[in-house]
């Protein structure tokens, strides 16, 4: 995809965007629409020559990856949470939290931030810090967050974002 696929997508994303969040879909007010469109005219214009519309910025030609992956985070949530629950509503407090160093094989931003993002929006587990190639995770359990315990979610945090299956 070209920097014109970019800017384009951004155009279609922010009129969406723009449109779920005014809530004005049959377009009768014309000072609303007409500010909506220099809105979106004027954000893709500052996108265009910041320069930030490239696929990190603008991850459109990934999309289908990138909702397979959020279906897949949604259940892997799911499952995080009834851990979670157990540990509150046990009488003894059985946690055993650990800081552990998770190593990634996402090479681009994009694909670390979602990668670490997922790791914190998992129950039980916070990414305290990104350096390079390490992230530096909060786990209520140790054993939870051992060697492997996230390989998976990186795996597949890179693929939908980089397009790579192997770091």
């Amino acid at each position: 995809m070209g920097g014109v696929g970019y800017f384009l997508g951004l155009i279609v994303v922010l009129i969406a965007l723009w449109t779920g969040l005014s809530g004005d879909y049959t377009l009768t007010k014309p000072l609303i629409a007409s500010l909506g469109a220099v809105s979106i005219i004027l954000s893709a214009i500052l996108a265009y020559r910041f320069d930030i519309l490239d696929r990190e910025g603008s991850p459109y030609a990934r999309i289908v990856q990138l909702v397979a992956y959020w279906a897949w985070l949604l259940v892997e949530i799911f499952k995080a949470n009834w851990v979670v629950i157990k540990a509150c509503l046990r009488s003894t407090l059985d946690i055993n939290p650990a800081l552990v160093k998770v190593k990634t094989g996402c090479e681009s931003d994009l694909a670390r931030t979602v990668f670490a993002n997922s790791i914190t929006l998992t129950p039980g587990t916070v990414s305290v810090e990104v350096e390079g190639d390490k992230i530096l995770v909060h786990a209520l359990y140790e054993d939870s967050a051992g060697p492997g315990a996230f390989d998976d979610m990186d795996r597949r945090s890179r693929e939908a974002c980089d397009g790579k299956a192997k770091a």
